[in-house]
């Protein structure tokens, strides 16, 4: 079982608002999910979101990407 099996069975999802360079966490939990692709994504290891939208993102491709969709002029 690696960590990412752990967080989907025996794990809760967290609810988060999402600042500049920090977030505050509303509810308790190990994991939020990937905006994008659902995955889980352990708090220790989030690393991308928008501020704007309020997302959390799996990987910084995930991110551009989704960035790119909402804001095509960019």
């Amino acid at each position: 079982m690696n960590k990412i099996d752990s967080t989907i069975e025996g794990g809760t999802e967290a609810e988060l608002v999402y600042g500049d360079g920090e977030y505050h966490i509303v509810r308790q939990g190990n994991f939020v999910r990937c905006a994008v692709s659902a995955k889980p994504i352990p708090l220790d290891e989030l690393r991308y979101w928008s501020v704007e939208l309020q997302e959390a993102y799996a990987s910084p491709e995930i991110s551009l990407a989704r960035h790119l969709e909402v804001h095509p002029q960019s």
